[in-house]
């Protein structure tokens, strides 16, 4: 069926041209959902990622560097060692709160101390358990 009434073509075409408009913007809001996943798939990788870091035992708050003999961190920690690496330093951490925690169900703290030859240690500390132990 043609329609032959211009006022009537007319109006199919504001209407047609509606639909499409009103289909663009269905497009771009999904694009923009699509966008905002990606963003935040992005940031949980991203954590994912960080949690390879080794968290600062004595602040708890920011990540451990471990570089060629010196482990750091902005909270002042700063301990002279010889052959640490990451892995070395994350085992170490890990075996020793997992055997504290075999015997206490408390949370040791950490502590630097300087030695009687200047060399400064991290101590780990439980008060209820009187655990206390050198990590090197």
């Amino acid at each position: 069926q043609m329609v032959e009434d211009p006022d009537e073509l007319a109006v199919l075409e504001e209407i047609q041209r509606e639909l499409v408009l009103q289909e663009q913007l269905v497009i771009e809001e999904y694009e923009r959902s699509l966008q905002f996943d990606e963003e935040c798939l992005n940031a949980m990788l991203d954590g994912l990622e960080a949690s390879d870091k080794i968290i600062c035992p004595v602040c708890r708050k920011n990540n451990l560097t471990v570089r060629n003999h010196l482990v750091l961190c902005q909270c002042g920690l700063y301990i002279t060692t010889q052959d640490m690496t990451e892995e070395k330093l994350r085992t170490l951490l890990e075996n020793t709160i997992t055997e504290h925690s075999s015997r206490c169900f408390h949370n040791p703290e950490f502590t630097v101390t300087s030695g009687m030859e200047e060399e400064t240690s991290l101590l780990m500390s439980c008060s209820v358990s009187l655990n206390v132990r050198s990590l090197e």
